[in-house]
């Protein structure tokens, strides 16, 4: 039987619980790792995983989006103006992290294998999905 991931368990959502209730006692502050680690009296790892498991179930309970940055830390937010902010910044460091994949592993390969169709279609999707990445970034 294959292993539940960790951030899918009972424990991680206690974990997301206890972050909730730490952050939204903080608002409209943030609070950076040390301070979380504090307030919610759970371990980094802990912290982690119910941090995984915050950011997957926050829609589904109706609770305003969770960002970081580094001058705040983690908070729940509803200005526009910072989410817009926060997601351009995570949709630049994918674009960043899926154009060194693509010029440092997936260009050799195909450079090793321009027959292979599973590596032309993975270029193609690659380069697509890099295209809408840089229009709304």
């Amino acid at each position: 039987m294959p292993r539940r991931s960790r951030r899918e368990g009972d424990a991680a959502r206690e974990y997301a619980e206890a972050l909730w209730r730490g952050l939204m006692s903080a608002r409209p502050a943030g609070l950076h790792m040390p301070q979380l680690l504090r307030a919610t009296e759970l371990t980094r790892s802990q912290v982690r995983s119910g941090l995984a498991m915050l950011r997957d179930v926050i829609a589904k309970k109706g609770w305003p989006p969770l960002i970081y940055t580094r001058a705040d830390g983690y908070q729940f937010t509803a200005d526009g103006d910072v989410l817009q902010a926060y997601e351009v910044g995570v949709i630049r460091e994918k674009l960043t992290e899926i154009r060194r994949l693509i010029t440092g592993t997936v260009t050799p390969h195909a450079a090793l294998a321009p027959e292979d169709k599973w590596v032309r279609h993975m270029v193609a999707q690659l380069n697509s999905v890099e295209s809408t990445l840089d229009l709304i970034a």
